[in-house]
């Protein structure tokens, strides 16, 4: 805990002298209300604050082992992109910047597919992960997308999207902008084909992602508390130089204005992403589809 790290060891270094192994990611704040839980616990608990409910944000792998039924999926293949195509360079290049990601979360990119049941029907899954450079669009994230809306189309199943995004990468310049469209065309072959497409929305999605296929859904849901907008609010403030009502961009704002259909905890996810598959397929794959 913090408190032991920054107070109590440097006072008797010799009591921690032999004990530095200790790892210092055992407890976790809740960055609402503070409270300290233990990362099992927080694990159990799909990283929901038991003190605040204040959803954390997790990874891809979380999402599928619960969304899943019992918790098993197949991670699909997704098309390699070109790395760097532009070459960009700020302060550090994009190469090292994709290099440092990828060591540090294992993932090749912010987006991942998986397919498996749900309520005990086939469906395709689609996680992007903030903790990957932002989540940022970029080629290799619009390919995942659009494959796993090819992954939908080959086995005539629903496709779930659980979005996460500050926004395109900048660093691909046009080459992250012309991703907008090139879902936006993936998710209409969807509706002609009668699959469902869901939009699960959390925190936070911003940018060209709500441009685009995080705002295409048949059905649009948020998480408890996230932050769904194209500009960020204090953007939006310091542009129009008046204060935002109270709760602006959230996602109970959003529901109180129509913008998604309904706000759900975590836990329930998984009922009620099955109880929609179900009310949209009638139970059974839609007629006319292939196989």
């Amino acid at each position: 805990m913090n408190w032991i790290k920054n107070f109590v060891r440097p006072r008797f270094p010799s009591v921690f002298r032999e004990h530095d192994d200790t790892p210092d990611n055992l407890w976790e704040a809740c960055k609402k209300c503070g409270e300290m839980i233990f990362h099992r616990d927080l694990e159990n608990l799909q990283k929901v604050c038991p003190g605040c409910d204040h959803h954390m944000r997790i990874g891809a792998a979380a999402r599928f082992q619960a969304l899943f039924d019992e918790g098993a999926y197949e991670l699909l293949d997704l098309p390699d992109v070109t790395h760097d195509p532009l070459k960009f360079k700020d302060q550090k290049k994009y190469a090292e910047r994709l290099k440092e990601a990828r060591a540090k979360s294992g993932d090749k990119d912010a987006v991942k597919v998986a397919k498996g049941n749900l309520g005990g029907q086939t469906a395709i899954i689609a996680v992007q992960d903030f903790a990957f450079m932002g989540g940022s669009l970029g080629m290799a994230a619009g390919e995942a997308v659009i494959a796993a809306g090819e992954a939908a189309l080959a086995h005539n199943a629903p496709l779930i999207m659980v979005a996460a995004a500050g926004g395109a990468r900048m660093q691909e310049g046009i080459l992250s902008l012309m991703q907008m469209p090139r879902t936006t065309v993936i998710v209409q072959q969807l509706r002609e084909r009668g699959l469902p497409y869901i939009v699960v929305l959390t925190d936070p999605t911003t940018g060209g992602v709500t441009a685009s296929y995080g705002m295409l859904g048949d059905v649009h849901i948020a998480e408890p508390g996230a932050l769904i907008g194209f500009a960020g609010p204090r953007v939006i403030q310091d542009t129009i130089k008046e204060k935002l009502p109270e709760g602006f961009q959230r996602a109970e704002y959003l529901l109180e204005h129509g913008m998604v259909d309904m706000v759900v905890h975590r836990h329930d996810m998984p009922a009620t992403l099955a109880r929609l598959i179900d009310l949209l397929t009638g139970g059974r794959a839609p007629e006319g589809a292939g196989a």
